[in-house]
């Protein structure tokens, strides 16, 4: 079946007409050019305005595009066409314009951190903060005890270029690496260790093997600083938790206190033991150096007896005279050819001192 068209020339295959769409077209076109023109102070421009403000524009993009600014703490990585090409340090730099070359800012002096179970507020890092961190605080210590431990890790980024293209994000990667080692790290421990004791033993280790993997892993990251936070138990045994970790205190209390007389007492003791072997050693040499001296002074005296004894004798005699007269006080000195004594006594002297 076949449609014709017996209407009159210039009509549709229903008999309906049809116009000159090319007339509207140029029509439409003339109003919009008068209203824009009624619009711009200087009337429409010409094609040869318009591809001169079009130039100016483009060469005014291609100038604000072409440099840029690092800040001090930071440096530039510089990509020409998606391929590296420099490392650029702070200050003001120029490179190619409208997208050839991008330039991506990275802080290499600034620390950084990544908590782990709370939030600062105030950071702009997505990865900073944790987006589950309760899950992430909840630890099965060694002793198949569990733990809500809270940490930092503090970091910087030593090699750019690593940092953007060796790993796919690696402030993710970070907080993966940080949390499966430090599950590690307290899972060989037991829950008193981790809550008390162990803390800077448990920070040390994580610090190394997060250190490890990083380096392992070629991501341009130099960790400086673990710290951990809260360490509790789960909130079901948190108050008998407590109450254990009273009485320890309180048993640790006693300790010291009974130490501390121990050092008070004990010492002085000591001190006095010693004083006194020290005095009987002293006593002892000195009664043997004596007895020593005298034994030599009675050989020499002998020997020089042997060797003249009278004058040895008399010596003798004289020196202990001398030794005994000065303590008598009244002497009576007797004639051999005397024969009493009576006549010699001071009787009216010793009648007169007697009571």
């Amino acid at each position: 079946m076949t449609l014709e068209n017996n209407g009159p020339p210039g009509s549709g295959p229903w008999g309906t007409g049809t116009r000159d769409r090319s007339s509207d077209i140029d029509t439409f076109l003339q109003h919009g050019r008068q209203r824009l023109g009624g619009i711009l102070p200087g009337g429409f421009p010409s094609g040869r305005g318009l591809l001169i403000a079009g130039a100016l524009s483009f060469a005014a993009y291609g100038l604000w595009s072409s440099y840029y600014t690092v800040p001090s703490d930071s440096v530039a990585v510089i990509q020409r066409f998606g391929k590296f090409v420099a490392e650029v340090p702070p200050g003001l730099h120029f490179k190619f314009p409208l997208g050839i070359d991008t330039a991506t800012i990275v802080p290499v002096k600034r620390q950084l951190k990544q908590e782990f179970g709370f939030t600062t507020p105030g950071g702009n890092d997505p990865y900073q903060s944790p987006t589950d961190g309760r899950r992430e605080t909840e630890m099965v210590t060694g002793d198949l005890n569990a733990a809500l431990v809270e940490w930092v890790v503090q970091y910087r980024i030593s090699d750019p270029v690593k940092f953007l293209f060796e790993v796919r994000e690696p402030a993710a990667t970070l907080r993966y690496v940080s949390e499966s080692v430090m599950r590690e790290v307290v899972g060989d421990r037991t829950v008193d260790e981790v809550i008390t004791i162990g803390r800077q033993e448990i920070e040390s280790e994580a610090l190394l093997k997060m250190q490890a993997l990083a380096t392992k892993y070629a991501m341009g990251i130099s960790i400086d600083q673990v710290q951990l936070k809260n360490i509790n138990p789960p909130e079901p045994v948190q108050s008998s938790f407590n109450e254990v970790n009273q009485a320890q205190q309180e048993k640790e209390r006693l300790i010291n206190e009974a130490r501390r007389e121990y050092n008070k007492v004990i010492p002085l003791a000591e001190g006095e033991k010693d004083q006194r072997i020290r005095e009987a050693d002293g006593y002892r040499l000195k009664r043997i150096n004596e007895a020593e001296g005298d034994a030599s002074r009675f050989t020499a005296l002998l020997t020089e007896y042997l060797k003249a004894p009278d004058v040895t004798r008399r010596r003798i005699y004289i020196e202990t005279l001398q030794d005994v007269m000065p303590g008598i006080e009244s002497k009576i000195i007797v004639d051999g050819s005397t024969g009493s004594i009576l006549p010699l006594l001071n009787l009216d002297h010793q009648k007169e001192n007697r009571p």
